[in-house]
């Protein structure tokens, strides 16, 4: 997207020098005079959060709430019924309005890709509802709407629910950068990790396949000068 980009869900700290676009967690301020981009998990509950939602809007199974098996702290959010989608893109919504008094000029949508750790549950075409409607509420408040990984849905995410960029983590690592660049063309921020880098920094940044806005980071995106910090650009 030709600026220097960096990654700070972990901790917001003052931006590296020469770096004019950030993403930060909602709850974090938005960086003056920066392209500031607001992360939000559209389709989980965050890490502690999941009594903070209506019973109805939260995924069961035999009773029992039904759990991202790779992140065991976030609670599946229960599109597949226009109840649920209702609160659900109110909820959300009612964030990006928060972003957008913020002062960030974007959005990113998290974990676009729930629908396929459901069983079944939930549906590819309950999540295109959604998605498009968080789009449009993006839109509507000024904001671009950035797709977040799900590389292997970024055709109807881009033609159906209308996203404008895409922000992928470790395209490099899985080999799914062209999934993403077929589609947004330069329009693309990834991030790769320390201890999943395939080969080094260098040479993932030489891959012609690789975006141009490409960072390396260290897992827990901690803050510079605690123990682990790494930022390194393309």
């Amino acid at each position: 997207m030709g600026a220097e980009f960096d990654y700070q869900l972990g901790a917001a700290y003052p931006l590296p020098d020469g770096v004019t676009m950030v993403t930060r967690d909602r709850t974090a301020p938005a960086v003056p005079g920066a392209y500031s981009i607001c992360y939000l998990n559209g389709f989980q509950t965050q890490p502690g959060e999941v009594d903070d939602w209506p019973e109805e809007a939260v995924l069961r199974s035999d009773g029992d709430i039904v759990y991202d098996p790779d992140w065991p702290d976030e609670a599946l959010l229960d599109i597949s019924t226009e109840a649920g989608r209702e609160i659900v893109v109110a909820r959300v919504s009612d964030w990006i309005s928060g972003c957008d008094e913020a002062g960030f000029a974007a959005v990113e949508f998290d974990n676009l890709d729930t629908f396929t750790r459901s069983d079944g549950a939930i549906s590819r075409a309950d999540a295109e509802l959604v998605a498009a409607d968080l789009v449009d509420a993006a839109h509507a408040a000024d904001l671009a709407a950035g797709q977040k990984n799900a590389a292997e849905h970024a055709v109807w995410l881009r033609e159906q629910a209308g996203f404008d960029f895409a922000v992928s983590e470790e395209c490099a690592a899985f080999e799914e950068c062209a999934a993403y660049s077929d589609v947004y063309g330069d329009a693309v921020m990834n991030i790769e990790y320390t201890d999943e880098l395939p080969k080094p920094f260098a040479e993932v940044c030489a891959d012609p396949e690789t975006p141009p806005t490409t960072i390396l980071r260290d897992r827990e995106l901690v803050a510079p000068g605690e123990l682990g910090y790494t930022y390194e650009t393309c």
